[in-house]
């Protein structure tokens, strides 16, 4: 290994992040022991800020700023990178790895730093929805829903999922939305709208499956009627979506207005209620460390 290929590694580390009791500063140390990259640790904290990070990238000066913790930890640490050309890695240790599962990233620590060592970068696109970066999936309706009700609970699986949503799907009527796609105002009523970079939730659950996150453009999900067999296609078959039930928009911007208040998240986050959201493409404004 020449002096060009020792990387300088700077971990961020949530400790907290899912229901695992792994000391993952002990397991970087041990795996970096014998190897010649430079590695530094930082535990986030409640009161940890973006700027703090950004600080200590500036002091530090890495190749890599890798994410210990699930998808709400890579999306704090991808603000941090945001305009810069610094690499993401994503060591997975979250309840929900959605991006790192979509981009084929184990969830064994061994194989997850292996990709950070010798794996390969991709220039990836992200959205700004309601002024807030979205790497991988935001929506309104029924899935925001599900993450309210299911707030801080691990452990549910594509099962329980299948199960809560047909509750959730079964018990919520439509939303009627006011949708303005490549300046094209569409009138929809829907149980569900997914503005989608990638494929799949963390559950497993395609909800996307034309997706691409190194495109130039996003898709706009939107579940029109109730069907337990398009929920079940979605969670568990992947089998094509019925046209009449589900309909995909592939588009740059997107204004959604909602007559009514309606549950909203991104990556995971669950924001509240809203009545409107903007959202648009970023092209080009991550790299992101992944398998070769």
């Amino acid at each position: 290994m020449t002096k060009k290929d020792i990387q300088r590694l700077f971990f961020v580390i949530n400790s907290v992040s899912g229901s695992n009791t792994n000391n993952w500063e002990a397991i970087i140390t041990d795996y970096f022991t014998q190897t010649p990259h430079i590695v530094e640790l930082f535990s986030l904290s409640k009161n940890t800020s973006i700027q703090q990070i950004k600080d200590k990238i500036l002091t530090f000066k890495p190749n890599q700023v890798i994410a210990v913790g699930g998808d709400g930890t890579v999306k704090f640490v991808a603000e941090c990178l945001m305009g810069s050309k610094i690499v993401l890695g994503i060591l997975p240790a979250g309840s929900a790895n959605g991006l790192a599962r979509e981009l084929g990233i184990s969830e064994d620590h061994k194989t997850a730093l292996s990709i950070i060592t010798d794996g390969k970068n991709q220039e990836i696109h992200t959205t700004t929805v309601n002024q807030q970066l979205c790497i991988h999936l935001s929506d309104i309706g029924l899935n925001a829903y599900l993450m309210k009700r299911f707030e801080q609970k691990g452990g549910r699986g594509m099962w329980g999922y299948f199960l809560a949503s047909l509750k959730v799907f079964l018990q919520n009527s439509p939303m009627q939305l006011e949708m303005h796609i490549d300046n094209k105002q569409v009138m929809k009523s829907a149980f569900m709208v997914v503005i989608a970079n990638a494929t799949m939730y963390g559950t497993g659950a395609v909800i996307n499956p034309i997706g691409k996150l190194d495109d130039d453009l996003f898709e706009v999900v939107i579940i029109k009627k109730r069907s337990l067999l398009e929920v079940f296609k979605m969670v568990f078959t992947h089998e094509k979506y019925d046209e009449d039930k589900t309909e995909i928009f592939h588009t740059n911007q997107l204004t959604i207005k909602s007559r009514k208040k309606v549950h909203f998240q991104i990556d995971g986050e669950y924001l509240g209620k809203v009545k409107e959201v903007i959202a648009e493409i970023n092209p080009k404004s991550l790299v992101i460390r992944i398998p070769n």
